[in-house]
C-alpha cells in the first residue's frame, strides 16, 4: 500500500470517482452531505474525505488555489486509480447575460496559464469530457431554473488582481467565454494525458473586470450556488458511476 508523497494518504483508500474543490473547508462541506464520511488526510491545502452518495463511492479533495498546486492534486488521484474527477468552485464573470449566482458547466477551457505549457504544445486543447458535461448540466438543470444554468467554454489564468499588463479578459469575452478561473485548464490537460474523464461545474461569484475595485464572494446569493452546484455534482456522479469501467 502506497503513500502518496504530497496529498499524504494511502492509494488504496482512494475511490476512483473524486470531486475536487479549492477550498479545504468546502470540501468538508462536500464531505458533510456523504454517508460514513471519514477524512483521510489533511497536508498543506490537500485535505481528503471519502465517503458515499446514494450508495456511490466518492473521493472529496480540495487542491488549493492556482494550476500548479492544483496538477499536484490531480496527478497523485490518478496515480491512486482515480478514473473521474469534477471540480466544484467558483468563477468570475465574462459575460453580461450571467450574473452572481448563475452555473457554469465549462465544456472547455482557454488555457492563459504557465502550466500546461510545460505539459502539451500551444495548440492543444483543454476539453472536458462530453459523458461528464452533459451528466453535470442536467443535474444542473433539474435543480435549478434554466436561466442560471449555462454550458460553455471558460478561461483558466494565473493572475488574480491585475498589474501591468493588461489581464486578457475583454479579448476573451468577445470570443464568446462565459467565466474565468484558476485551475479548469489543468485539469482537462492532465485528464487527457492520463486518459481518464473529467469536468468541471463553477457558481459565478461576480464581475471578473471588478476585481480591483472589490470583491465578495461571501454573498449568500453566491453561497447557494455554490450548494447548488454541489448537489449538481453529487448527482452527476451517480450517474457517471453506472458509466464507470
Amino acid at each position: 500500500m502506497a503513500i502518496l508523497p504530497i496529498l499524504q494518504i494511502e492509494s488504496d483508500d482512494v475511490p476512483k470517482l473524486a470531486i475536487v474543490c479549492g477550498d479545504p473547508f468546502r470540501a468538508a462541506a462536500i464531505a458533510s452531505k456523504l454517508d460514513d464520511a471519514v477524512e483521510l488526510g489533511h497536508a498543506r491545502e490537500y485535505r481528503t474525505f471519502k465517503g458515499r452518495y446514494k450508495g456511490v463511492e466518492l473521493a472529496v479533495v480540495s487542491h488549493g488555489v492556482g494550476c500548479p498546486g492544483a496538477a499536484v492534486c490531480f496527478e497523485e488521484l490518478i496515480k491512486a486509480g482515480v478514473t473521474t474527477i469534477i471540480r466544484v468552485g467558483t468563477a468570475g464573470s465574462l459575460s453580461g447575460s450571467f450574473a452572481a449566482g448563475s452555473l457554469i458547466v465549462s465544456t472547455a477551457a482557454a488555457r492563459e496559464e504557465g502550466l500546461t505549457r510545460q505539459l502539451v504544445p500551444s495548440g492543444f486543447p483543454a476539453v472536458a469530457d462530453s459523458q461528464v458535461t452533459d451528466a453535470l448540466y442536467e443535474a444542473a438543470l433539474a435543480s435549478n431554473p434554466p436561466g442560471a444554468v449555462a454550458k460553455g467554454i471558460t478561461l483558466t489564468i494565473d493572475a488574480f488582481f491585475s498589474g501591468a499588463v493588461e489581464l486578457p479578459h475583454e479579448t476573451y469575452k468577445r470570443a464568446g467565454v462565459i467565466a474565468v478561473e484558476m485551475e479548469i485548464s489543468a485539469l482537462y490537460v492532465i485528464a487527457a494525458l492520463r486518459g481518464i474523464r473529467a469536468g468541471a461545474i463553477v457558481a459565478l461569484d461576480g464581475d471578473s473586470t471588478a476585481v480591483d475595485e472589490g470583491y465578495d464572494p461571501h454573498r449568500n446569493i453566491v453561497a447557494e450556488a455554490v450548494e447548488a452546484e454541489i448537489r449538481a455534482a453529487l448527482e452527476a456522479m451517480t450517474v457517471l458511476a453506472r458509466h464507470e469501467g
